[in-house]
């Protein structure tokens, strides 16, 4: 991308977030941007904590809009129509140099359609590329007509969107490449002393979701593959790290369980216990490129209800794990509806507990490549982001005959 020179005119920027994830991401490039630009820029648009604390003026509370799933969409869809509504009225008036809506496409992409219908001239950035990649492709395509330009998380997004006939689209890192020195460097120790685990005994990290549907459907297989790892040779030390909204359900699914885990809460505990792991039982998900980063060996499950099974048959990829679609290959197994049993993850983590497997040496080869695979060129991804921000304002400028 070329450079942009910035004049000492200030930058202009409306940014919307629609949940707490996207505006941790948020966070990050605002700070980023006033780095870049000295402090010479002012945001307006949608946020929560992280990107207020950066300067952002939110028109109203995240928690309005941050719902998840259909039915929820559908029982609050009246005041998420009254905040989509006010948001395009709110970014036309500012006249911002460009607009970046962040993740939740069920509330940003609806704005951006109708501020780009309004106003072609303003450039607008998505920051998180939808997973058009993996079902309903024909959104990409849809994208062009009011997205200038997608920053991607995943580095096989452009190529995806280029394939599908979408947006331009640039790789930008996703956010855990920012933790690889942090993570690098942590020391396991202080857990080990902790949970007084015991040398002689391999670990496994079990890893049933932060939802609560995926912890109901998911505890009970995972049980069973935690006592078939029992009766095959030494007891485990088997660790769950847990968020507090689905500690009970944790707590009550393991209760027949033939071993009592450790339950630990925090990020600092849980990648201490990713890096002590031999191996994961992990759900599918964003941790299963956090176990990546880890260098943890993983066996990778899912669960879906009844209704929902029918999904799977129009996904077009051939793996639902992301280090497995970041690599091109299957690396690490996934067991998925009815081949999520406890007989059949057991029989693959075993495999992973066996130093001498061939299954574990064909995963660490894997987990080797992820680093490269991931590499941003040295830059932190909310500094890449920026410059694609910078660059698409700098375009909308020189569109509108103003200084770039």
């Amino acid at each position: 991308m070329t450079e942009v020179s910035q004049s000492a005119e200030e930058l202009r920027l409306f940014v919307v977030a629609g949940e707490h994830s996207g505006d941790a991401l948020g966070g990050k490039l605002m700070a980023a941007l006033k780095q870049r630009l000295g402090g010479r820029v002012t945001f307006n648009g949608v946020g929560g904590e992280a990107m207020q604390h950066e300067g952002l003026v939110s028109d109203f509370p995240i928690s309005d809009v941050a719902v998840m799933g259909p039915l929820a969409i559908l029982r609050h869809l009246p005041r998420i129509l009254n905040r989509v509504y006010g948001t395009v009225d709110r970014a036309i008036a500012l006249e911002p140099d460009a607009v970046v809506i962040i993740d939740s496409p069920e509330f940003t992409h609806p704005i951006a359609r109708r501020i780009k219908k309004r106003r072609p001239d303003i450039p607008i950035v998505d920051y998180v590329c939808p997973s058009v990649w993996a079902w309903r492709q024909g959104r990409a395509r849809k994208m062009l007509s009011y997205i200038d330009h997608v920053m991607g998380l995943l580095p096989f997004e452009p190529a995806a969107l280029e394939r599908l006939g979408g947006p331009k689209c640039t790789y930008v890192g996703h956010p855990l490449i920012e933790r690889r020195d942090w993570l690098r460097d942590l020391d396991t120790s202080p857990l080990v002393a902790e949970l007084d685990l015991r040398p002689s005994r391999p670990v496994v990290v079990v890893l049933p979701g932060s939802r609560r549907s995926e912890v109901t459907r998911l505890m009970e297989p995972f049980g069973d593959a935690v006592r078939g790892l029992c009766e095959r040779g030494p007891q485990p030390e088997v660790i769950i790290p847990v968020v507090e909204s689905v500690r009970g359900l944790v707590e009550a699914g393991m209760k027949g369980w033939p071993l009592k885990p450790h339950l630990i809460t925090g990020d600092e505990s849980k990648f201490r216990a990713f890096k002590l792991a031999d191996a994961a039982i992990a759900a599918s998900g964003t941790v299963t490129l956090e176990l990546a980063l880890a260098a943890t060996p993983m066996v990778v499950a899912y669960k879906v209800d009844p209704l929902a099974t029918g999904v799977r048959y129009l996904l077009n990829i051939p793996s639902v794990v992301l280090p497995n679609l970041m690599l091109g290959e299957n690396a690490f197994p996934e067991f998925l509806q009815e081949d999520c049993t406890g007989e059949k993850l057991a029989h693959a983590v075993a495999e992973l507990l066996d130093k001498e497997s061939g299954s574990l040496a064909r995963q660490r080869s894997a987990l080797a490549r992820i680093p490269a695979v991931l590499d941003t060129g040295g830059k932190a991804p909310s500094e890449a982001a920026a410059d694609v921000v910078l660059h698409c304002a700098a375009l909308g400028k020189s569109r509108r005959g103003g200084p770039t």
